[in-house]
């Protein structure tokens, strides 16, 4: 019988196989609880965001993260995007099934994708915030559906449970090739989101829902 990978395992397998800095969220107050366990009673990610440890102290050894999830087995695994470490676009998940759709048919190549039931979050090689300002001021639109997850930033990954109910998957799992993971740059997934967004009816975006 083949066994069901524990959040350990995924944290474990981001810190070594991937060299990606992770850490433990704060979880739920109960396993059936919908609130967080953060000192915050209205708490608008449940669970599913850094507190103690906090965000700085991401890291990608192996010790480390077993030592946090075996403290707490339960605890959502949260990446720490930037620097070195993958960064992310992401947005609704309808509008992101849509967009991949018409990206693939278009021959994109898309890395690694990480869904929830309310958002797809779309991994791309490290940017600097600097980059991003620049990236988004060369255009005319960018649909405000979308949301970036750089340096300084966080990402729920799976299997973790999502904030507003359901889990957290990979729509396509990170695989390595010959010269490592593969990530796209920001400014082509941008791109790309930013044409596939034109041309809903009344001039509005394809990309808002």
């Amino acid at each position: 019988m083949t066994r069901t990978p524990t959040l350990l395992d995924a944290a474990l397998t981001c810190a070594t196989a991937w060299q990606w800095p992770v850490l433990p969220g704060v979880g739920r107050s109960g396993a059936d609880s919908p609130r967080c366990a953060c000192p915050d009673p209205d708490c608008v990610v449940p669970g599913a965001h850094p507190f103690d440890p906090g965000l700085l102290a991401a890291s990608a050894d192996a010790r480390m993260v077993a030592w946090w999830w075996a403290r707490r087995p339960s605890a959502p695994v949260l990446l720490a995007t930037g620097g070195s470490a993958p960064c992310a676009v992401s947005l609704p998940a309808i509008a992101a099934a849509r967009a991949v759709v018409r990206l693939d048919a278009q021959g994109m190549r898309l890395g690694p994708i990480v869904a929830t039931p309310t958002r797809w979050s779309l991994l791309v090689a490290p940017y600097s915030l600097e980059r991003l300002g620049e990236l988004l001021y060369s255009k005319d639109h960018v649909p405000a559906s979308l949301r970036f997850h750089g340096e300084g930033g966080y990402l729920l990954l799976p299997p973790s449970a999502a904030s507003g109910g359901g889990q957290v998957h990979w729509e396509r799992e990170p695989v390595a090739g010959p010269d490592g993971l593969w990530l796209p740059e920001v400014e082509d997934v941008v791109h790309a989101l930013v044409e596939a967004s034109s041309g809903a009816p009344g001039g509005g975006s394809r990309l808002a829902y």
